[in-house]
């Protein structure tokens, strides 16, 4: 499990965006989006810069 925290998240939209941002890198990814919190959990096999990259492709920015 990888977790990320995001800014710029704020509505049913983003958790959309991110979601598929992340399936089209892995279809098998287990994705949590917790809006609230600003944050995004993911299990996938993928390497996690990769996953960094697909969320700020997404338009999102990604918190160290």
């Amino acid at each position: 499990m990888i977790e990320f925290n995001i800014s710029g998240m704020n509505c049913q939209h983003c958790v959309k965006a991110v979601t598929e941002s992340l399936h089209a890198l892995d279809v098998h990814a287990r994705v949590d989006v917790h809006l609230e919190r600003g944050q995004v959990t993911v299990d996938s096999t993928q390497p996690r810069a990769a996953l960094k990259a697909a969320i700020e492709d997404a338009g999102y920015t990604v918190n160290e």
